[in-house]
């Protein structure tokens, strides 16, 4: 495939002032420092919001040097006070030309004594100049060296940490992952104080130069699935990355499936429990959406609640979530077979009723479900689309009105129309959205076929679903374990929620170093207290 190209990295090295004309290309800086300022100049289109300051430092102004920032990406206040400032001054009253000796050079110089930042790295060409500058720090240069000093000076408006949005709890920590790449990775670290946390960073998208990092426990996560990680992450060679979505297109197994192979939240406390069992996290800079692999079938019908809660209590909603995704994938379907091909299987007062509801009603069962869940669809869209204060009204009342008038006037029996509510409201139970977009999708196949062939037909549609999820693979591990294959030891987090100090082993096909996270459960089941005699 033309964007899957290993992408060849370049480092940032140091140039020796000695470095001959001939060891030099035409993307290393030059000498002078009106050629660099011009080159930039050229590249970037004279954009106002690149700041060039030429200055004079030394004693007498005797050195030139420019100092290169991006406003609106570098923190201004603290560029002039902490670097312009030290900068313009003789350091420590010495003039800089008594501080410079032969083993050193002025930037050296500079860098050791004059520099009252954080973060400061060596720069020798303009790929390295423009990345750099154009992620907020600071470019220093000085007229007669071909190398520079990059400054860390990033600086922008963010939004700070919120309540997550699309993955709400009753009982949990009420922090999200913001749109800052850092931040999150501090969110994460501040659950998980262990050094076996590693991080690994990489630089994906050739215009937007994205940052994107790996986040795994060393000696926990599965070391094949680490290396697969990075091998599909290092073939990406595309323009542009601006969402963490544009990375799962890129690196999921099954693309023309409708189930999600990569797992996607924005909690901190679900991908910390995700590092634990050994899954890896993928952190994409400019979005609050962090990527899980490998990612189960069972694993989006847990909610972080489960394990905040009674433990009967978890397994009773999870059980209830699983009953919801069946209702949001057949019940139109199994209405559809029922009322068209086995009405001897309703009650006869059911029956009459249905029938005389369907009295008038000129469609049949198929075109009726047809209309009402295209009409529920565009709803609901519309409702996520409008503002927020008036789109959940709009929705609710759209439907209801719509519904009615349906009714009335003769176009809709109203028992499909408590069908297909049913069914809405069902899709909303999956703590994740992108699963109950796949039930949304597989409803109208299983409404054709229960059209066509009644129940058979949805028994054919079940049958071809199950092949084809088993047959799918997230980084190597079955979708459908630990149902498929059946592992015994796997079932305490499955379709129900085990007690905290039953799950003293980690899931076996993600892990298989480090298998035990606790003690024997026998000794940490609780124990009721002794009476004294």
């Amino acid at each position: 495939m033309g964007f899957f190209k290993k992408k060849v990295k370049t480092k940032v090295q140091s140039t020796p002032p000695s470095q001959t004309k001939e060891n030099t290309s035409p993307s290393d800086l030059k000498t002078s420092l009106q050629d660099n300022i011009q080159f930039v100049k050229d590249s970037l289109g004279a954009s106002t919001d690149i700041v060039i300051r030429e200055i004079r430092i030394g004693k007498g102004g005797s050195v030139k040097a420019g100092i290169f920032y991006t406003d609106g990406l570098s923190d201004t206040p603290s560029l002039q006070n902490f670097v312009m400032e030290s900068l313009m001054l003789d350091i420590k009253g010495t003039p800089l030309e008594k501080k410079v000796t032969p083993e050193q050079n002025l930037l050296t110089v500079l860098k050791d004594f004059a520099m009252t930042v954080g973060e400061i790295k060596d720069l020798t060409n303009f790929d390295d100049l423009f990345t750099f500058l154009l992620s907020g720090d600071a470019i220093l240069l000085i007229d007669g060296y071909s190398e520079g000093l990059v400054i860390g000076n990033k600086h922008w408006v963010e939004r700070g940490v919120t309540e997550p949005t699309s993955q709400t709890v009753v009982r949990g920590p009420r922090e999200g992952f913001s749109e800052n790449l850092r931040i999150n990775t501090a969110l994460i670290r501040r659950k998980l104080k262990d050094p076996s946390l590693w991080m690994e960073s990489k630089v994906i998208g050739t215009r937007t130069k994205t940052n994107v990092a790996i986040m795994y426990i060393h000696g926990v996560a599965n070391d094949k699935i680490v290396e697969e990680v990075r091998l599909r992450l290092d073939r990406i060679d595309i323009d542009g990355i601006l969402e963490s979505g544009n990375i799962e297109g890129l690196i999921e197994d099954s693309t023309y499936s409708p189930f999600p192979t990569v797992f996607n939240t924005e909690r901190p406390d679900t991908v910390a429990a995700a590092l634990l069992e050994g899954r890896i996290a993928i952190l994409v800079d400019g979005t609050p959406f962090v990527l899980l692999v490998p990612a189960l079938f069972v694993q989006f019908f847990q909610s972080p609640e489960d394990y905040y809660v009674h433990t009967g209590i978890g397994s009773l909603i999870r059980l209830l979530r699983f009953f919801a995704y069946l209702i949001a994938l057949l019940a139109p379907a199994l209405f559809i077979a029922v009322t068209t091909f086995h009405q001897t299987m309703l009650p006869p007062a059911l029956l009459i009723s249905l029938t005389a509801q369907r009295e008038g009603v000129p469609f049949p069962a198929f075109i009726e479900a047809v209309i009402m869940e295209i009409t529920f669809e565009i709803l609901r869209e519309a409702g996520v689309r409008m503002p927020r204060s008036i789109g959940s009204a709009m929705s609710i009342v759209g439907a209801f009105v719509i519904g009615t008038a349906a009714v009335e006037a003769g176009i809709i029996s109203a028992a499909m129309v408590i069908v297909v509510s049913i069914t809405a409201i069902s899709s909303f139970v999956s703590p994740t959205y992108n699963l109950a977009i796949a039930a949304r999708i597989l409803r109208f196949g299983f409404m054709a076929l229960a059209a066509s062939f009644g129940l058979y037909g949805i028994a054919i549609g079940l049958v071809a679903l199950i092949l084809h999820l088993c047959s799918l693979r997230s980084f190597g591990i079955p979708y459908m374990s630990p149902l498929a294959p059946f592992n015994v030891s796997d079932q305490k987090d499955t379709l129900i929620v085990a007690p905290v100090w039953k799950m003293f082993t980690r899931p076996r096909l993600t892990n298989q170093t480090n298998k035990v996270r606790q003690q024997d459960p026998a000794s940490a089941k609780p124990q009721p207290p002794k009476n004294d005699e």
